[in-house]
């Protein structure tokens, strides 16, 4: 994931896991908003610890939501299609959590 993402339609791919083959999906960028939001949409999936539908991801929507609350820098964060409904909702949501709240925040508080 070295390419950067962000002009309209610009896409990447991210692999993860066992040599990248447990999770595998392309995102596209439909909406940029310097510094307020970014909207990637992914056009392929492949989770391969899925048992069934493999390609839940495939047509959800990861949205970064930027503001500013006082001299706090705010991120709301939603995986748009990401419903309870899904056999991946589970796992997927303990791992946007580590993600975002562990991962990303250590690497831009660094």
């Amino acid at each position: 994931m070295k390419a950067p993402s962000t002009k309209f339609n610009d896409e990447f791919i991210f692999c993860y896991g066992d040599g990248g083959n447990a999770h595998y999906s392309k995102q596209k960028l439909i909406e940029f908003i310097p510094s307020k939001k970014v909207v990637w949409l992914v056009t392929d999936s492949k989770i391969n610890w899925i048992k069934n539908n493999k390609e839940e991801w495939t047509n959800t929507q990861m949205i970064f939501e930027i503001s500013t609350k006082g001299d706090k820098t705010i991120l709301h964060f939603t995986h748009e299609g990401l419903v309870p409904e899904l056999e991946c909702y589970s796992d997927c949501k303990q791992g946007w959590n580590m993600i975002i709240k562990e991962w990303l925040y250590n690497f831009i508080t660094d």
